[in-house]
């Protein structure tokens, strides 16, 4: 199986990817870090499946990604608001099964393919989305989904599976799958007070 169809599947059985862009007082402070475990361990408990944490310059942000890695090995693990060779050589560091960026850059997307790793583009209009196919990107994610080109019809697009994300919360997954979105993206609106969102805990204890 390609990493595309492993990528594809774990999508399928959870339908978000949950992201987490941690603090960077999370690192140092042992009573947050070990709150932040014991809130994610409940909800790898209920199942979930998919998560990114923000790439961060923060030495320790290494540290903190193996440390998931290592605890939770069958998440699918991911880095996300990739910008730089580095933080894709972190992830590869770390054996993150994908990243994502933000906006769509062909040279750092080469650079991924290059070393046989996944790198999910941000697109948000049809030229970057045209260019992206040709170099056979075939998971994409739009963002921000509010912004959309109109031009852009996903369901013209048989081979490629498309994320929605930015903005959205657990609530609306059913709209986005409606429209042929085979996942979204949950970021600030996954976190209420500092806690995850409990009816991210209701939505998996009912899926």
């Amino acid at each position: 199986m390609n990493i595309k169809e492993d990528f594809s599947d774990l999508l399928l059985e959870d339908s978000f990817v949950l992201l987490i862009k941690p603090e960077d007082n999370i690192y140092s402070n042992t009573s947050i870090k070990n709150s932040f475990f014991e809130e994610l361990e409940s909800l790898v408990k209920l199942g979930l499946k998919n998560i990114e944490i923000g790439w961060s310059k923060n030495k320790k942000w290494l540290d903190f990604v193996t440390q998931i890695k290592l605890k939770y090995p069958r998440i699918n693990l991911g880095s996300a608001s990739i910008v730089n060779k580095q933080s894709i050589d972190d992830s590869l560091k770390i054996g993150l099964n994908f990243s994502m960026m933000k906006f769509w850059d062909k040279d750092l997307f080469n650079y991924s393919k290059s070393k046989n790793y996944l790198l999910i583009p941000g697109i948000n209009n049809l030229k970057d989305l045209e260019e992206a196919i040709n170099l056979n990107c075939n998971i994409i994610k739009i963002y921000p989904i509010k912004c959309k080109d109109g031009l852009i019809d996903i369901l013209n697009f048989k081979n490629v599976d498309f994320i929605a994300a930015g903005g959205l919360s657990i609530n609306d997954i059913k709209t986005y799958k409606s429209l042929g979105y085979k996942a979204i993206v949950i970021g600030a609106k996954g976190i209420i007070n500092k806690k995850f969102d409990p009816k991210i805990r209701e939505w998996l204890k009912n899926n």
